[in-house]
């Protein structure tokens, strides 16, 4: 069954038309567009069937006078307060505790390349710190047109600091943090192969 599934799940993705994939955890990413898109299908083929059977329970023919008192059970009623209960158990079940563990993996600083990016209309400024590891400090008083992330000119720390536009370079098999910021709206970092977005916003 496990391999029916997979073989089910490979064939949606090429179907779906994904990009490569570059990293492992980018397949639960993938599996859960298929699974997604599974799930739209088999509720498009219910209310549709539901639709021919409301179009043919009341036809004119079958109810040549209207009815203007309507169903008088509550059944709809319970049926939507059941919806609201799965979907509640799905959320506080499954999603949260789900999110919850991903971001309980969050690599140490130590152990990692880290990268700071600010999006501004149209490029992403690039840094990273010197041979020294660490950013120089920053503020926005300082930032300017050849100033960009606000480094203070007389902090020796960031005299190291390498900044590049619109590349990141990192070291393979070595865990990345980045840190997204944005100058002017909301952009949107991603990198496609890992299966990885994050929302560049101002302020944060």
């Amino acid at each position: 069954m496990e391999k029916f599934v997979e073989s089910l799940t490979r064939a949606t993705g090429k179907l779906l038309g994904l990009p490569v994939l570059a990293s492992e955890q980018g397949r639960h990413v993938d599996n859960l567009i298929i699974y997604v898109h599974w799930l739209m299908i088999a509720l498009f083929v219910g209310w549709l069937a539901y639709f021919a059977y409301a179009l043919f329970r009341f036809h004119h023919k079958r109810n040549p006078k209207a009815d203007y008192a309507g169903v008088k059970n509550h059944a709809s009623s319970y049926i939507e307060v059941a919806v609201a209960l799965v979907e509640a158990l799905l959320l506080v079940g499954f999603a949260v505790p789900l999110w919850a563990r991903a971001v309980d993996k969050f690599p140490p600083e130590k152990d990692s390349t880290v990268v700071q990016i600010v999006a501004q209309q149209f490029a992403w400024n690039v840094r990273y710190p010197g041979k020294d590891g660490v950013f120089g400090k920053q503020d926005m008083s300082w930032v300017k047109a050849d100033n960009v992330f606000g480094v203070d000119p007389n902090d020796p720390h960031g005299k190291d600091d390498v900044q590049t536009l619109n590349e990141v370079h990192v070291v393979v098999n070595k865990p990345v943090i980045i840190y997204i910021s944005s100058k002017d709206v909301i952009h949107s970092f991603k990198v496609i192969a890992m299966r990885v977005a994050q929302d560049a916003i101002p302020g944060m």
